[in-house]
């Protein structure tokens, strides 16, 4: 899968998928620092300015598709311009046809579909574009909403596993899905 340098944004039906700018970093700050919604994810709540604009420096530096690391899409509602949450793919370094992928919506944006939409975009984007095959993704067993998110744009769950999230011990599934079957 080659980095896509050229990238700038994916709309869809009421979203845009793009590069997050400096810009988005209050409400960025804002849904990564609520505590329900950092509970399941890699971050702390409060989520620190700093680290905001550590991130959006790094985001800024990386191109969709790079190899071996996470991109953060950001994901604008078209209607407002607001930013409603992201989304990651992360392309595996060993196995070009493999992608993963991760989401992340604030939770005034939950609800109304918007996940949905950007996960369906984003699996297109991996297919069309890097020439994706598999895309995998882990949930908590605890995160019901994102597992049913999965199951409704075609994921199929591959295997579960026992982890400590967090200091919590915690079960995660896997999910998969093959973008050319």
């Amino acid at each position: 899968m080659p980095a896509d340098p050229h990238f700038s944004s994916l709309p869809t039906e009421r979203l845009t998928l793009r590069r997050f700018g400096q810009g988005d970093l209050d409400a960025l700050v804002a849904y990564r620092s609520d505590p329900d919604t950092a509970r399941l994810q890699g971050w702390e709540a409060p989520y620190p300015t700093e680290h905001a604009h550590a991130f959006l420096d790094e985001m800024a530096a990386l191109d969709p598709g790079t190899p071996g690391v996470w991109f953060q899409f950001a994901v604008e509602e078209r209607s407002t311009g607001a930013l409603v949450g992201d989304c990651a793919l992360h392309c595996d370094a060993e196995d070009p046809t493999t992608a993963w992928i991760g989401f992340t919506l604030a939770p005034e944006h939950q609800g109304r579909g918007y996940a949905t939409e950007a996960v369906r975009a984003l699996l297109r984007y991996a297919c069309e574009r890097l020439d994706a095959c598999r895309v995998i993704a882990t949930v908590d067993t605890r995160n019901g909403p994102s597992i049913a998110l999965l199951e409704r744009v075609g994921f199929r769950r591959t295997g579960t596993n026992e982890t400590v999230f967090k200091g919590e011990p915690c079960e995660e599934h896997t999910y998969a899905v093959d973008l050319r079957a």
